[in-house]
């Protein structure tokens, strides 16, 4: 590959917002607007924690975009669906008996968004020389999560300024434009000739070839547990009310400003960590992520209190992304880079996905406090056993191991 065939590592944080901004809609967004219309808590987090389910499984339709068409043809093809659910979504009723149908919606335009990840992880792992991975990993994040708070943000002031169709298309057209960076970068055609059981079979080959690395596994388990999800940020905004925020503090704080205060947190998070090491930084960065919640929880029910905790939370959330995707850099060697990127990707969502119907189960069974409580908690919990485990491997020299 000459060095034409080369991108910057800042493309990608544009590549990635679409999905953000969609996912900021459904998860920021949408919880409020549900709570308001008279959903509660827990109906609202299984809804949204959909959406997470959606990013579990998006590994496998993973070998259909290798297969077949071009990485850009599928990215475009994942950002008309994504826009037209998302439209859908903004205008059907927001009434309890409409639950079935909004949590199809909901799923449907996550499921088309996996569908623009795959090209960007195909980009990454192809287009981005090796000495400016790490950069692309922390752009990678950054733009997630600045596509969440300005999807999530922008659309609950603009559907309360004016109405849900007008947040719907607003967050279309920021998509549109952010998405036409690719033009910029040179495309991958994948050659033809390989069946979906054939690349199904290496697939396999090469997960039973990382369990066999100690190390490996390890990481794969500990993306698994619940430490520094962030799911308590999927539904601050349906348990705003307890602090007295208001609908417009809501939207700027877990909106805009979580964008930007968790994007800063990405790209610090992965400069500590290829400082520090990627275990390390991850443990204690989910320690961060399970001290702010439990301070807050001791804290009273007041404004200021959801203002400075949700933003010094949205910063450590964003430390932790970058320790998990290096985690997932770590453990996927350099072969079949980019089947195993997105298996592990998937993998891990399936925390944030049980952490938020938990979360919103512990709220309607106790209250905010004790959810924040217990979310700490858990991650505590299994931050100690993992420290334990990690001790463990360096003990008897497993971490020299590493993935082919």
């Amino acid at each position: 590959m000459t060095d034409n065939n080369y991108t910057k590592p800042s493309y990608i944080f544009f590549l990635v917002i679409p999905q953000g901004l969609s996912q900021g809609f459904v998860s920021v967004a949408l919880p409020y607007l549900l709570t308001h219309h008279g959903f509660s808590v827990a109906t609202t987090s299984g809804i949204v924690a959909l959406a997470v389910f959606a990013n579990v499984w998006r590994f496998l339709w993973g070998p259909i975009v290798d297969l077949s068409l071009s990485l850009k043809k599928w990215y475009w093809i994942g950002l008309a669906v994504s826009m037209a659910t998302l439209l859908l979504l903004c205008i059907a009723p927001l009434d309890a008996k409409n639950t079935l149908f909004l949590s199809a919606i909901v799923f449907i335009s996550q499921v088309a968004g996996t569908f623009t990840l795959l090209p960007v992880n195909g980009f990454m792992a192809t287009r981005i020389e090796e000495h400016h991975k790490g950069k692309a990993s922390g752009w990678y994040q950054a733009g997630a999560l600045a596509g969440v708070g300005l999807g999530g943000g922008a659309g609950l002031w603009l559907a309360e300024q004016y109405n849900e169709l007008v947040a719907g298309a607003v967050i279309c057209g920021l998509s549109v434009v952010s998405a036409l960076i690719i033009i910029l970068i040179k495309d991958i055609h994948y050659p033809k000739g390989k069946s979906v059981l054939h690349e199904l079979a290496n697939t396999g080959k090469s997960l039973v070839a990382m369990f066999k690395v100690p190390v490996a596994l390890f990481a794969m388990i500990l993306i698994l547990l619940p430490i520094a999800t962030g799911a308590a940020a999927n539904v601050w905004a349906a348990i705003a009310a307890d602090w007295h925020a208001d609908a417009n503090t809501v939207a700027l704080v877990t909106g805009v400003l979580s964008g930007l205060v968790s994007a800063l947190g990405c790209i610090a998070g992965g400069y500590f960590a290829d400082k520090k090491g990627v275990f390390f930084s991850y443990l204690f960065f989910g320690t961060i992520c399970a001290i702010i919640p439990m301070i807050m929880a001791f804290m009273p029910y007041h404004p200021w209190v959801y203002i400075s905790g949700v933003l010094v939370y949205t910063f450590s959330v964003g430390l932790g992304y970058a320790a998990f995707t290096s985690v997932v850099l770590f453990a996927i060697g350099k072969k079949n880079v980019a089947t195993k990127f997105s298996l592990l990707s998937s993998i891990g969502n399936i925390p944030v996905m049980y952490m938020t119907v938990f979360d919103g189960w512990a709220h309607d069974k106790y209250n905010s406090k004790i959810m924040l409580l217990a979310e700490a908690g858990a991650g505590i919990l299994f931050i100690i056993l993992s420290a334990m485990a990690l001790k463990w491997l360096k003990g008897r020299n497993k971490l020299a191991l590493r993935v082919e």
